[in-house]
């Protein structure tokens, strides 16, 4: 059964945010009434039931919410497990909308029924995320993928996202005033993902960048059957990663596939100055060859020069504790600042050190095992000590606005590659020459 309508205006989405709250305010007296009278009440039963009522109005809101759903949902080392496996499924599991709203909005852009401008056209989504859902359409012989925003989405996405601003600050201990550039950040390129003509050109500057990697298949966009809200492109067959991952593909094919990813990413950072920066496993298809297919071009990170010639100092230097060009290139990345006192230094570089050689490990290896688990739990595990680390969380908030999106890119890498159990050549990109 497809959502028929969706919350638009400020105060009916505000409204419901309130009404989650105080849904889970009920689950917390739930919870302790039951420690009260003797019975079994767990505080993971707890996170269930609010993680549960959380998605429940992300997804029924969709957008901003939404959208922050899923990027929370990328990695465990922030929140309980219970609202981690709740929001992924905002990854491609989302309530649809129903039909007729879907013919709505095209006889909005087009002044069309999509059985107009489609010989065939599903009925139903095959695939909802948080900002729009896609349906299958079919001219001729030639099968499209036709994906189609959620009403209002774009209008309400700066509201929303205020909304949830000074949550997210008071759960991250920061204060409003440091924050605000990387809310800022987040904030544009959410709008970004909202306007379908520019994933149209993120999607040609990437597929042109990218398009003479072996490998690697992008579908081709119909700019005719495109609107800022509906964006039409050809059909790629095959599964999904998570689909081809259940059929138990060989050893041999996970690393083949998980060195077609990590190729893909360093060849986009390295030589276009340009990461697409959303990599989650349903914006990447397998082929029937066993090949890799890029489907979503929504959110496309470009690198500035200054950023990428600190982050190669940076590379080169990192294993060098004190050197100068560390220290320069940690001042150049916002990790340092000039106003710190010797103890913030030294707290700093500490916890820099000790994350770098961890987090770094495959650039410095010819090979790494991405199947190793001991390596992602200690990620989590050190992640969780610094966010409980009284001398680390009493400084300001540290780094370039643009680590934002380009550590989303390289966490989400590495949880494929982890979901792939996959072993690859890692080294050689290390120190490319630009």
């Amino acid at each position: 059964m497809g959502q028929d309508k969706i919350a638009v205006s400020k105060y009916q989405r505000a409204g419901k945010l309130v009404n989650t709250g105080a849904k889970v305010g009920a689950n917390y007296m739930k919870h302790y009434a039951k420690k009260l009278t003797g019975s079994k009440a767990t505080k993971q039963d707890l996170e269930e039931e609010n993680a549960k009522d959380d998605y429940s109005a992300f997804s029924e809101l969709k957008g901003g919410p939404l959208k922050v759903a899923q990027m929370l949902s990328m990695g465990d080392q922030v929140l309980p497990k219970a609202y981690v496996d709740q929001f992924a499924l905002a990854q491609n599991q989302v309530t649809p909308l129903s039909l007729p709203l879907v013919r709505k909005t095209f006889r909005k852009y087009f002044e069309k029924d999509p059985l107009q401008l489609f010989d065939e056209f599903s009925t139903e989504a095959v695939n909802a995320a948080s900002i729009g859902q896609v349906h299958k359409g079919r001219k001729g012989k030639q099968e499209f993928a036709i994906k189609i925003q959620y009403p209002g989405v774009a209008d309400s996405l700066q509201s929303d996202l205020r909304l949830i601003a000074p949550i997210a600050t008071r759960f991250l201990g920061l204060k409003k005033k440091e924050v605000a550039p990387y809310f800022e950040e987040v904030e544009r390129k959410l709008m970004e993902e909202t306007d379908y003509r520019k994933e149209l050109q993120n999607a040609n500057e990437i597929i042109s960048g990218c398009g003479n990697l072996e490998g690697i298949h992008f579908p081709e966009f119909d700019p005719q059957l495109s609107t800022d809200r509906i964006i039409t492109m050809t059909w790629l067959k095959g599964l999904s990663l998570n689909d081809w991952l259940a059929t138990d593909p060989s050893q041999e094919d996970r690393n083949r596939i998980g060195q077609l990813l990590w190729d893909f990413y360093q060849h986009q950072f390295h030589l276009l100055r340009v990461i697409h920066a959303d990599p989650h496993p349903g914006n990447f298809i397998i082929t029937p060859e066993n090949e890799l297919g890029v489907i979503d071009f929504g959110c496309i990170k470009h690198i500035p020069s200054d950023f990428y010639a600190s982050y190669e100092k940076l590379m080169r230097s990192g294993q060098e504790q004190d050197s100068p060009e560390l220290i320069d290139a940690l001042f150049a990345l916002e990790l340092l600042h000039d106003g710190d006192s010797e103890k913030d230094q030294a707290t700093i570089m500490g916890v820099f050190g000790s994350m770098f050689q961890l987090v770094g490990q495959p650039f410095y290896s010819e090979t790494f095992d991405f199947s190793n688990d001991s390596f992602f739990e200690k990620i989590y595990s050190t992640g969780m000590a610094l966010s409980k680390d009284s001398s680390y969380r009493n400084l300001s908030a540290r780094g370039s606005r643009h680590f934002i999106y380009f550590n989303r890119t390289y966490f989400g890498l590495y949880q494929l590659l982890h979901q792939l159990k996959a072993n690859i050549h890692t080294g050689q990109w290390t120190f490319i020459a630009a």
